[in-house]
């Protein structure tokens, strides 16, 4: 029976002509996988930026296709799609970019000789890949955080060939994604293996049991995460699981920020709490607003009333959106300020805002809801919001927003922040997040498992581990590791030199 996908924006479901992966088939890709990590430890890093190259121009050749597919299993806006898209051909480019300079195989040579401790071996060593990674993609980004997205991205980039797991919410997307790259593979002449694709709920946890598979890259619900990691735990052989999990994104506003500039806060707060329906992982979820703020508060609740319904990504969102403000009223104690109206159509929903007084506030009030949600926390001095953080979930982001006026009180407040999330965000937003060397885009459970991060060039070490060669004859080295002039950064006996020394 094939498995069906369904237009988010009307409600409709059509047969995909796609059939659940059977254990045969997995069988049969991850050993592919296997084989080609053989092949791709011999290529060198100028051939696998070649090859990130070469996706990326696929990528982008066949963007009218993919959008399409897009458009009609997710209801997100075209431009937002176009815009997604180049997001991942970026990506990447910058891994290309990274894996042609090479620090971050942190190579390290400390030559025999003697030492205050006594004569020493010669030790060399850098970073390697790990293996076949199974990439699970998300609901709310077809393209850069799925098939085509960071992880599969950064686990080329580190040599891992990658086998993706299709989204149930976008079968048909995840298809033309993956043809897309394994026609650019085969072209630029990787080998088979190098990308594959399973299809399917139980075959996905098959995956991640199969004992070929070295990690998983994972960006979806906490629950779901803690599903897959039972089943890790459950190996033989436990491996890495980078889980990107749940995150409520604490937004703060100083009374001198509303004083100096409420229009364009509300503006900005409520486009970034609405945006893409609010089904972003950095969307804040919870804002702290003085007492004081009526007029920013009341301009939050007119935006809302007069917002169009939006499209969420399925069923089960839409389920649950209703059902977690029902629990943030009846549980958590929040009062509702605008009620959320269904679209005539599909699964579409208008924006909901919900207040309560930060005195008030405890975890029950703080259940992320995904979507276009936002709790109201009115409080009368900062020390009242570090105690009403105690009740929020480490999140991805806290933002600030405040005035040269709050300087001191910024600072110490910043402190008591900065323990609980990944990022934190000054007078600005958190929605939209820049892939580029400097970002990070993790944070303390539950927002993710790790302290690594999936956006970004570092998120590239999550898919190696350190390897050492002592006393190596130098034929058997890699050739980062010889002596001579290397073509990328490298610390040799203590001291850091840079490419061509």
């Amino acid at each position: 029976m094939s498995l069906l996908t369904t237009d988010p924006r009307t409600g409709a479901r059509t047969d995909t002509g796609i059939a659940e992966t059977t254990p045969a088939e997995l069988a049969a890709i991850t050993e592919a996988a296997v084989a080609a990590f053989g092949a791709l430890r011999a290529r060198p890093r100028g051939w696998r930026a070649g090859l990130l190259r070469a996706l990326a121009d696929a990528v982008e050749a066949d963007r009218e296709a993919l959008v399409a597919a897009a458009l009609s299993e997710t209801g997100l806006a075209e431009a937002r799609l176009n815009g997604e898209l180049s997001r991942s051909a970026f990506q990447l480019r910058l891994f290309a970019d990274a894996v042609d300079e090479g620090g971050y195989l942190e190579a390290v040579i400390d030559h025999a000789g003697p030492t205050p401790l006594g004569p020493g071996p010669d030790v060399r060593r850098m970073l390697v890949p790990l293996g076949p990674v199974a990439v699970f993609g998300a609901s709310n980004f077809p393209f850069a955080f799925s098939v085509l997205g960071g992880d599969t991205a950064s686990a080329l980039a580190a040599g891992c060939p990658v086998v993706a797991k299709a989204h149930s919410s976008h079968l048909l997307t995840s298809r033309r994604s993956f043809e897309v790259l394994q026609g650019a593979a085969r072209a630029y002449g990787a080998p088979e293996g190098t990308v594959g694709i399973v299809y399917g709920q139980e075959p996905g946890a098959a995956l991640v049991a199969d004992p070929a598979i070295t990690a998983v890259g994972f960006t979806g619900s906490l629950s779901t995460g803690r599903i897959l990691q039972d089943i890790i735990d459950r190996r033989e052989t436990p491996i890495p699981f980078y889980g990107e999990l749940s995150s409520l994104n604490p937004l703060v506003i100083t009374e001198a920020a509303v004083a100096a500039r409420a229009a364009a806060i509300g503006e900005g707060l409520f486009a970034s709490v609405t945006g893409s329906a609010g089904q972003l992982c950095t969307k804040p979820g919870v804002a702290f607003v003085p007492h004081g703020a009526d007029a920013l508060v009341d301009d939050l609740v007119a935006r809302a009333e007069a917002a169009q319904a939006q499209p969420l990504l399925n069923a089960r969102i839409h389920g649950a959106f209703d059902e977690i403000r029902g629990r943030l009223i009846s549980e958590g104690g929040a009062r509702s300020l605008v009620a959320p109206a269904a679209g005539p159509d599909g699964f579409t929903t208008t924006p909901a805002l919900l207040e309560i007084d930060a005195a008030d506030l405890t975890p029950a009030a703080t259940e992320e809801a995904f979507g276009p949600l936002l709790v109201v926390v009115r409080y009368r001095a900062l020390d009242e919001v570090v105690r009403a953080l105690d009740a929020v979930p480490a999140s991805l982001t806290a933002t600030i927003h405040s005035e040269p006026a709050d300087a001191d009180a910024i600072a110490a407040f910043v402190d008591d922040v900065a323990p609980r999330v990944g990022r934190i965000v000054f007078d600005g937003f958190p929605t939209g997040v820049r892939v580029s060397w400097g970002m990070h885009h993790g944070g303390p459970w539950p927002a993710t498992n790790t302290q690594h991060t999936s956006v970004g060039v570092t998120a590239i070490r999550r898919f190696l581990r350190p390897l050492a060669w002592q006393d190596a004859p130098e034929a058997l080295l890699p050739a980062e590791l010889r002596d001579g002039p290397a073509d990328l950064p490298r610390r040799v006996d203590g001291v850091l030199e840079l490419a061509g020394a």
